[in-house]
């Protein structure tokens, strides 16, 4: 199965970006699944509805979320209209949608989504993500009810995110981590066969603080006092994120590689 995982849509210079790129790589990569991380793809903030049937009309199979899951209300309605959206799953018990959901390729192949909130420098406490993950990839095997198995762990310590790759190392074929915005350069396989980067970066304007505009946090670091608030930088965006193959019987990756499409970023890609 060819997979490719998008990091984190920020903004709308990150939606132009993937609904003018997806469709052209999903045909010319041949992919078969395709997630999208898009919590902040509504002025940097959340994710709106109309935000999400946008990246899942441009060719994304799921829309994963973050810690900013709900700061768009209306995502409190629409989550629970499409299935398509997962919020992270140690979110809140009460939390309206789920944090892992089935899905079917288009040839039929059973892949499941999952995201998870890390707790290291977060600015609330969340459940604990390891017990979380665990119980969802015990119900789903790899190579058993499961042919791929992916999930988006959501926070800021690149030793958390590690740490749960390692922990659903052969149980998922790939582990992907976001929130930071910044693209890691440690694509690999594991051992037990799960394809793992730290960090997949973002759909963004690289001319930025993390996807902002400089202006605003240049100020704050260098005076220390707030002005206005931050905004998406609006330049040209470049595509982040994590393509892998999976062995159809195993589920295992067979091939994992770091994507970087378009925008002020040396394209690059699988092919």
């Amino acid at each position: 199965m060819k997979i490719l995982f998008l990091g984190d849509v920020m903004g709308r210079a990150g939606r132009t970006a993937v609904a003018d790129h997806l469709p052209r790589l999903r045909a010319e990569w041949k992919l078969d699944f395709v997630v999208v991380n898009g919590e902040n793809a509504s002025n940097g903030m959340g994710l709106t509805g109309d935000h999400a049937k946008g990246i899942l009309d441009a060719g994304a199979d799921v829309v994963t979320l973050g810690d900013h899951a709900f700061d768009q209300k209306d995502m409190l309605r629409f989550i629970d209209s499409e299935k398509r959206v997962i919020r992270p799953i140690n979110f809140a018990k009460d939390a309206p949608g789920k944090g892992a959901r089935l899905f079917e390729d288009r040839r039929g192949r059973k892949v499941l989504v999952a995201q998870v909130l890390g707790q290291v420098f977060m600015k609330r406490a969340f459940d604990d993500p390891f017990s979380a993950i665990d119980g969802v990839l015990r119900a789903h095997p790899l190579g058993g009810l499961a042919q791929a198995v992916i999930v988006d762990v959501h926070c800021e310590a690149t030793s958390e995110k590690m740490a749960m790759g390692h922990w659903c190392d052969g149980r998922a074929s790939m582990v992907v981590g976001t929130h930071t915005h910044v693209p890691t350069g440690d694509a690999m396989i594991l051992e037990g066969g799960t394809a793992y980067l730290t960090d997949a970066g973002m759909c963004g304007d690289y001319n930025s603080v993390i996807g902002m505009d400089k202006a605003e946090p240049m100020r704050r670091f260098i005076t220390g006092m707030a002005r206005d608030r931050f905004s998406p930088a609006g330049g040209e965006a470049t595509l982040s994120g994590f393509y892998i193959e999976t062995d159809d019987r195993t589920g295992r990756a067979t091939r994992a590689l770091p994507v970087r499409v378009c925008g002020r970023l040396q394209a690059s890609g699988p092919l």
